[in-house]
């Protein structure tokens, strides 16, 4: 009995760190990163109670921290569930709305990819730029059109988005337009024109040097 005891205890210390190891990892990595976890999660839940009082602590700058794998910030979650009362807080409290996730999309990309025009609203008065583009060179206005979604070109064109830049094939926002052929789409350019020509701005568009 005293042998086979032994035996056990010999085995049971043996296996005791690596066993240690395996259950530590996790949790030294949680603690390392529960912080910016708990507040996204929390973001996630539309906890707006926890939320307050995390972002009234006197010092934090968490409002813009980054999911570790996907490179989102608070403001890619809320605008990707298009909610435009989270983004304002969000905003209204600090968070950068030109944060590009780990794939370089910005949340007024998401915003204008799904159409959102109350997102895309508070994300241009939250200084969001208006002319951010993908990896394709693709920008919010082009978007826009490529959805025919009239109310939003609108908006865009209203808060000063370049019609005339190009994506990385060549072509801008205006020339999709005439490519579609569409009527609509057209007189939202032209009264844009206008008004811009109205204003007395000169009708120049594309980077300045």
């Amino acid at each position: 009995m005293g042998t086979m005891t032994g035996i056990a205890v010999g085995i049971g210390l043996a296996l005791a760190p690596a066993s240690l190891a395996i259950v530590s990892a996790p949790a030294a990595a949680q603690a390392l990163y529960s912080d910016s976890f708990q507040f996204l999660k929390l973001v996630r839940d539309r906890d707006g109670e926890k939320v307050t009082n995390i972002l009234d602590t006197p010092g934090q700058t968490i409002i813009n921290t980054r999911d570790l794998t996907t490179g989102e910030t608070a403001v890619h979650i809320v605008a990707q569930r298009r909610d435009a009362v989270w983004i304002k807080f969000l905003t209204d409290r600090g968070a950068n709305p030109n944060i590009a996730d780990a794939k370089g999309v910005t949340p007024l990309m998401i915003s204008a990819n799904l159409g959102h025009i109350d997102g895309v609203e508070a994300l241009l008065d939250a200084g969001a730029r208006v002319d951010v583009a993908s990896s394709a060179g693709e920008t919010p206005l082009m978007g826009a059109v490529h959805r025919r979604d009239i109310a939003l070109v609108r908006l865009l064109l209203e808060k000063g988005a370049d019609p005339d830049r190009n994506d990385n094939s060549g072509r801008s926002a205006r020339d999709y337009v005439e490519l579609m052929g569409s009527k609509r789409l057209m007189d939202e350019f032209v009264a844009a024109d206008e008004a811009r020509a109205g204003n007395g701005e000169p009708q120049t568009y594309g980077p300045s040097f």
